[in-house]
């Protein structure tokens, strides 16, 4: 495989360098170095029971497991433990914060041992990339000539390159989603280009790409002319169905400054489908940001004022129904002071339950669980803002071992 630089082939002393890394940022005491007493129960557990046990533990604590004796390197090794891995609860998605605005380099947070780790990603060279992730695998996208495309697995490091996305040249903006199959590992990349229409800034030339890892092919879906709307940089793929956000080029009041698209990928249905599928925002934003959470359509908002539609006054959760929003949440005023300063604009994602939320100006980490509705801070990241423009972004992916691009 192009790239690949798997866990599964790291010699030992490889393993004993990433845990190394792994560790370097913990904030909570470790007390596995504790010398252990009487005789060790594992000695007494076939392999096969040994292998569902470890596949239980968190990502960071199986590659710590792989350090302990040959025995258990071999088990969390082999394709039946991945098998066993594939086949346990999810892990909680994890949230990788980039610390710098020049250098793709971060940490990575991890919501169940609630520690930081520095981790590298592989083949991205810049911060500002277009990035999607589902299930276990991280697209990234160049942002310059949107055309260097790559996808890869942050936890194992295993990458391809795609070729090209075909169609417009040197977009205007381009967004970038991925959905991954759970059951076969296959995967759909779709990119939406927009391009303004020469000497007509009200109209604005949109198309579909869609890219398919079992054919290993591209193919142009749609491309349409909008009149008074623009593509943007925020798109996901939910349940077979791509949506994306519309940005009005000056026609409307401010209330109405975005809105939804929504696409099947099944029907690809071909001219005129766009302003059809058009779905109105919940309430004036700043910004939305669009997540699916287990199948529903989840989109989180800056509310801006009413008067003042570009100044934002709070972050609300909405989930779609049908073609109707339903606000779940709203982020509780001493979290959003929480943050400090707090652009019109932030960076947030989210899976499976989890929702991340994080200013551009500060490393401050804030999480909503969906499933228990509550909102709590991250740990600390070990990184401090050094100056006034140093900018902070990120985004979350499900940490995986056995999925590969």
């Amino acid at each position: 495989m192009e790239g690949e630089s798997s866990w599964i082939n790291h010699s030992f002393d490889d393993m004993k360098r990433e845990i190394g890394e792994f560790d370097s940022f913990s904030e909570l005491n470790d007390d596995g170095n504790q010398e252990a007493t009487g005789v060790s129960l594992e000695l007494m557990l076939p392999d096969d029971l040994l292998e569902r046990i470890l596949a239980c533990l968190p990502i960071a604590s199986i590659f710590r497991a792989g350090c302990v004796c040959k025995r258990w390197h071999e088990i969390v090794s082999s394709n039946k433990f991945f098998w066993n891995f594939s086949n346990v609860l999810s892990q909680k998605p994890w949230y990788f914060m980039f610390t710098s605005s020049e250098e793709p380099t971060g940490y990575a947070y991890d919501p169940i041992l609630r520690k930081w780790y520095g981790i590298e990603l592989p083949q991205i060279r810049a911060p500002d990339w277009s990035i999607a992730s589902s299930c276990g695998l991280v697209g990234f996208m160049d942002t310059d000539s949107r055309s260097e495309l790559y996808v890869c697995n942050p936890i194992t490091k295993c990458w391809k390159k795609l070729e090209e996305p075909p169609g417009l040249k040197f977009p205007d903006y381009s967004a970038l989603a991925i959905s991954v199959n759970r059951i076969s590992h296959g995967y759909n990349i779709t990119v939406v280009k927009s391009k303004e229409v020469p000497g007509n800034f009200f109209q604005w030339d949109i198309s579909i790409h869609i890219y398919d890892s079992e054919t290993i092919m591209w193919t142009t879906s749609l491309t349409e002319v909008l009149a008074g709307w623009r593509g943007g940089d925020e798109s996901v793929i939910c349940d077979g169905v791509l949506y994306f956000l519309i940005y009005s080029t000056g026609s409307g009041g401010p209330e109405n400054r975005h809105g939804l698209i929504a696409y099947n990928l099944s029907s690809r249905s071909s001219h005129g489908l766009l302003k059809r599928s058009f779905i109105p925002v919940p309430c004036p934003l700043t910004c939305g940001r669009l997540m699916s959470l287990k199948g529903k359509l989840v989109m989180v908002g800056g509310i801006g004022k009413q008067d003042r539609a570009d100044i934002i006054k709070g972050i609300g959760i909405w989930v779609l129904n049908g073609r109707e929003w339903q606000e779940i949440a709203r982020m509780p005023h001493k979290f959003f002071q929480g943050f400090g300063e707090f652009d019109d604009v932030f960076a947030s994602s989210g899976t499976d339950d989890l929702i991340y939320i994080q200013s551009y100006g500060a490393p401050a980490l804030l999480i909503y669980d969906m499933n228990q509705k509550q909102w709590k801070w991250s740990q600390k990241c070990p990184v401090t803002k050094r100056f006034p423009l140093q900018l902070f972004t990120g985004f979350c992916f499900e940490p995986r071992l056995e999925i590969a691009p």
